[in-house]
């Protein structure tokens, strides 16, 4: 009887121990789709920012995400579509009145992804930003360097930007 009652406690103890073990690597996969999913939302951002795609580029933020902190934050959808078509009409109106307007490419480097919890994430690195060689300037050009830390959150199963901060003062 006494062996009977240790080999189940051993039983139980193995159990206990393996089912630890599972839960520890559930959340480890977790964790690994998470940050998946999180690097393909920053692609999409910067996809849409380059391809100048207004409607891509809202819906990689919360409703009211904000592009920005402070005063001159863009808060909203709406607000940053309307920045959005700011850029656009900021081109020429035709090939006729100026040659083609370079492409822009927006890249992160040495990124880091914080989680607060299960929905709140802060995307840390560094941002540049080229201007395409063309026209009479065959050289690509450097347009912009500098440090982001963007707040992060699911939003029913989907991560999204809350804040894009280009500029963050720590």
């Amino acid at each position: 009887m006494k062996k009977t009652r240790l080999a189940f406690l051993s039983l139980v103890i193995t159990a206990t121990v393996l089912l630890a073990a599972c839960a520890d690597n559930n959340e480890a996969l977790l964790e690994i789709q998470d940050r998946a999913r999180i690097e393909k939302l920053m692609w999409d951002y910067a996809r849409a920012l380059d391809s100048r795609d207004a409607e891509a580029y809202v819906a990689t933020f919360t409703e009211d995400g904000q592009f920005g902190r402070g005063e001159n934050a863009v808060k909203g959808r709406e607000a940053l579509r309307e920045m959005m078509g700011s850029f656009r009409k900021s081109e020429p109106a035709s090939q006729a009145e100026s040659p083609a307007v370079p492409a822009m490419y927006h890249m992160t480097a040495n990124h880091h992804i914080e989680f607060i919890d299960r929905d709140h994430a802060n995307f840390h690195g560094y941002w540049f930003s080229f201007i395409a060689a063309g026209g009479e300037n065959p050289q690509t050009n450097l347009a912009g360097v500098g440090r982001e830390v963007n707040e992060l959150v699911r939003v029913d199963g989907k991560w999204l930007i809350r804040v894009r901060d280009v500029r963050p003062q720590d």
